[in-house]
């Protein structure tokens, strides 16, 4: 984990809803993936490998993370 001052452009997902409730924004971030908190964007940022997001998405699109 890490954070970047690399200027990019930040964007939400299409299903958040427009009050902006509890949502992470992501961004290309030179040769990482950049996730921060949507209603802090000044705040610290997580970044993680192009490969690791690739699999993070893939699994969240597959259910693994889901609750019992």
């Amino acid at each position: 984990m890490s954070t970047s001052n690399v200027p990019s452009r930040w964007r939400k997902s299409s299903h958040s809803g427009p009050e902006g409730g509890e949502c992470v924004e992501v961004a290309n971030l030179a040769a990482l993936i950049g996730v921060r908190d949507s209603k802090d964007p000044n705040g610290p940022q997580l970044t993680i490998s192009p490969a690791a997001w690739a699999v993070f998405t893939r699994d969240v699109k597959g259910n693994a993370h889901d609750l019992p």
